[in-house]
Parts: structure tokens; sequence; C-alpha cells
């Protein structure tokens, strides 16, 4: 019965250390808190471009790993890329902004 018990616990912590290195972050994936907290810059930087009247943002896509936000698609004017650009770079959690929009 003892050693019965003793297994049960060994299959319980290997499964519990299992389950939280399955949600810790690796160089190539995020964990769970952060793909929630990308997920959250990239709604907000979408609403700031949202808000802007001479952005077209059906034209913008939005991507954000590790708050490292990517800008791009197209815009009419490189004063356009530039104010997408400051908007994204305003939002907290933002650490960096790479903006590829390109000019048509």
């Amino acid at each position: 019965m003892t050693k019965l018990h003793r297994i049960v616990k060994l299959l319980v912590c290997i499964g519990l250390i299992t389950a939280f290195m399955g949600c810790a972050a690796t160089r190539t994936h995020e964990s769970t808190g952060q793909y929630v907290d990308d997920s959250t810059i990239t709604t907000k930087v979408k609403t700031a471009i949202l808000g802007e009247p001479g952005l077209k943002t059906l034209q913008i896509t939005v991507n954000t790993y590790k708050g490292v936000v990517q800008l791009s698609g197209f815009v009419d004017s490189a004063q356009n890329a530039k104010k997408a650009g400051e908007l994204a770079r305003s939002v907290a959690g933002v650490t960096e902004v790479k903006n590829d929009l390109v000019v048509k």
C-alpha cells in the first residue's frame, strides 16, 4: 500500500512538472502570459490606428511577438507610414516597432 502511494505521488509530480514546462517560454515560443500580453498590445495598436482618420486600417496588418510590433501592408504616403509607426510606439508594452509599411 505504501509503495502504491509513492508511485502515485511520483506520477502526479511528473505530470505537474510536465504541465508547467509546457507553459514556459523558450526562444522560439511564447508563454501563455506573453501570448495574452501580445494579443492585448496588437488590439491596442489596431485601435490606435483605427482612430486615425487618414489611415486605412484594412490595409495595415499588425503582428506582435514579445512586445515587438511589426506593421505591414500599404499606405498612401510616407507621412501615413510614419504616423502609424508613431501610434504603435505610443502604446504601452511596445518595446520596438518594425515598420514594414509600403507606400503605394
